[in-house]
């Protein structure tokens, strides 16, 4: 992993932290919104203008990948370098909430 992405992607936005979590299944935009809704009981709703410029610069920066498209709706998928991004926020998370629980003041 090259240090631009380190660097964009590390802290990651929640937009791009759910699109990420949401293609280790291939989907399509929409259906990403609707689970994030889903996940987030609807504390995060991401627009279309959001979503489909995360998705376009997702892919030129290699985290995400066009599989194909169906019923004119392009569906997409995690790549391995997404999976590393994804890993290595899923552990920053991590690390701030232990640090959070062993800090009860």
């Amino acid at each position: 992993m090259n240090s631009h992405i380190k660097k964009v992607y590390v802290p990651m936005t929640e937009t791009s932290f759910y699109i990420l979590l949401c293609l280790r299944t291939e989907c399509h935009g929409y259906s990403i919104v609707q689970q994030v809704e889903e996940m987030t009981n609807g504390e995060i709703s991401i627009k279309p203008g959001t979503m489909y410029g995360s998705l376009k610069k997702m892919e030129q920066d290699g985290l995400i990948e066009f599989v194909r498209e169906e019923d004119k709706r392009k569906l997409y998928c995690i790549t391995e370098l997404g999976r590393e991004v994804l890993e290595l926020e899923i552990r920053r998370i991590q690390r701030l909430y232990k640090n959070i629980t062993e800090q009860s003041v």
